[in-house]
């Protein structure tokens, strides 16, 4: 037998009721109508009865079931009918007939107890509950506010959806538009036949708003300094990393090829004494070159400041020379590039946390090709008082031009005095390299040293380096020493120098004393070189060129 579902408590034994329910089922099984039903009670005690209906609508199953105690009202769901018991009556009394007699006894089955059994009877008719009065009806005002509410919300949701989705569309429209037009113009700048340095040129580009986030919109406090190309600031990245931007001014000097230079040579130069580029940017009119921050500034800050040149030792200066002689060196030959930096002066060293040097600026570097010795420029350009004379007059440049301005870096590092003032050596003007000079050849070299190394340096130390200062500035190039040969010289104080032959004069004509610079360092009444005269080979070329700390371009030499 299947039990469709049963919720039936019992709280009499089972033979007092059992044959009730087995006899009507059988009896509403039996019938012949499609709707089957009996009804029938019986007593099992002096106070209560039991009333039970039985509804079939198919086949009743004849089989015994099973019913549990404690019985107080519930009702049995079996596969075809409906059987429900109750201690009182919930039907009319014409639903009942005379019961018929109990089926015959068995070893299990209860003794026959007196009941009667219905023949079939009407359809039983339930009592319910009249309905209650207060009917809930919706109220038309509420339903309205309701539809009104809710159409003005999907409204609002669809509008805002909307909204959203027109945002982000026109976000990365606009991303994909700088996107673009940064490519363009980094492969209109940057071209090259070579797949690989375009992919590398692009991975150190820098979105121009985290430049300008990282310096606070390139707040005046947050500049470094400023030269002749562009302000230089400091800034900050978002994981904490410091750098230097380097601004290049719209109208500066330092155009597109520099730009580039400096981005493609620098990128591929790895040397602790040469400042690492750690990007650029390209938008619109800003050109931006990001480098590692290097806190202590640059070297003119301190060799020609009469207060900060007093707090370095001969040893620190010692320390700076050695190590732009190697930055060099590496840049000449121990590179897979052989790199002529072509514009090495005191404002372009940089120095760190350790008075370590680095160099910096590489925006007038030129690379030379396997087997290239020079090359040849009618667009002069570098530092008035570092450049070499073969380049100013012919436009030659090699790895000699450097060491010429390292010859000249030396001696403003020794000296504490600028190459570009005037200095009184007996009744003429001259620059510090011939002022170096004619005191080499009469024993008095130990002038040119900075007053605060005359006591605490090693004068002997200090004489070997103003020599070897002398062989770098050397008018014929093939005199000069190479770096390599310079950082042995350098290093090694028992290594033999060569007499150094007499350096290319740029200035030298008579001035008044009122003018001239005393043997004690720049008086008030130095004299800057302003004319752009150069006296060389007997010949006098007129330039237009800026003459001061900063880099310049000579339009016109021979």
């Amino acid at each position: 037998m299947e039990h469709v579902g049963v919720n039936l408590v019992v709280e009499s034994p089972l033979h007092v009721w059992g044959h009730l329910g087995a006899s009507l089922i059988k009896k509403a099984s039996s019938g012949n109508s499609s709707l089957k039903f009996a009804a029938g009670h019986t007593s099992y005690s002096d106070t209560e009865n039991i009333y039970a209906p039985v509804l079939c609508l198919e086949q009743a199953l004849r089989d015994s079931f099973r019913l549990f105690p404690n019985f107080v009202a519930g009702r049995i769901l079996l596969l075809s009918c409906d059987f429900r018991i109750s201690p009182t009556q919930f039907y009319e009394n014409g639903a009942e007939s005379t019961p018929s007699p109990p089926p015959p006894s068995s070893v299990d089955a209860p003794a026959p107890l007196p009941y009667t059994i219905n023949a079939p009877a009407p359809p039983l008719k339930l009592q319910f509950p009249p309905p209650s009065s207060q009917t809930s009806r919706a109220d038309p005002n509420v339903v309205v506010v309701v539809i009104i509410s809710v159409s003005v919300i999907c409204f609002l949701v669809l509008i805002s959806v909307c909204i959203t989705f027109i945002i982000l569309r026109l976000r990365r429209g606009q991303k994909l538009q700088y996107s673009k037009s940064s490519k363009q113009s980094t492969h209109g700048l940057f071209t090259s036949e070579d797949p690989d340095e375009i992919k590398n040129v692009e991975s150190l580009q820098f979105d121009f708003r985290i430049i300008e986030a990282a310096t606070d919109n390139f707040a005046n406090e947050n500049k470094l300094g400023e030269g002749g190309f562009g302000s230089v600031y400091k800034g900050k990245l978002a994981e904490g990393r410091e750098i230097a931007v380097k601004r290049l001014a719209v109208n500066s000097g330092q155009g597109g090829i520099e730009f580039k230079n400096e981005v493609l040579l620098v990128a591929k130069l790895q040397h602790k004494n040469l400042v690492r580029l750690l990007g650029f940017c390209l938008e619109g009119r800003e050109r931006l070159l990001i480098y590692e921050f290097v806190p202590n500034a640059s070297l003119d800050l301190y060799i020609f400041d009469a207060g900060k040149s007093a707090h370095l030792d001969w040893a620190t200066r010692y320390k700076i020379i050695a190590g732009v002689a190697r930055g060099l060196l590496y840049l000449h030959e121990d590179s897979r590039l052989t790199i002529i930096h072509r514009d090495l002066k005191a404002s372009n060293i940089l120095l760190d946390e350790g008075m370590n040097p680095k160099i910096a600026d590489f925006g007038m570097a030129r690379l030379f090709l396997v087997n290239q010795t020079k090359g040849t420029t009618y667009r002069i350009a570098g530092t008035r008082g570092y450049m070499a004379p073969e380049y100013v007059v012919h436009g030659t440049f090699s790895v000699k031009s450097d060491v010429y301005s390292f010859g000249v870096l030396l001696l403003e590092i020794i000296s504490g005095r600028r190459n570009s003032i005037l200095y009184r050596f007996g009744n003429t003007k001259t620059d510090l390299i011939s002022y170096a000079w004619e005191n080499w050849k009469k024993g008095t070299a130990s002038v040119m040293i900075d007053q605060s190394l005359v006591v605490t340096g090693p004068t002997n130390e200090i004489l070997r380096c103003i020599h070897i200062g002398l062989l770098c500035v050397q008018a014929k190039e093939t005199d000069r020493p190479t770096m390599a040969s310079v950082t042995l010289m350098l290093s090694s104080q028992y290594h033999c120098l060569p007499f150094p032959s007499e350096p290319s004069s740029l200035v030298r004509s008579s001035l008044p004393t009122s003018e001239i610079s005393t043997d004690s360092g720049e008086s008030s009444g130095a004299k800057r070189l302003e004319t752009g005269t150069c006296n060389m080979t007997n010949e006098i070329v007129e330039e237009e060129t800026y003459v001061n700390d900063t880099s310049a371009t000579l339009v016109e030499s021979r």
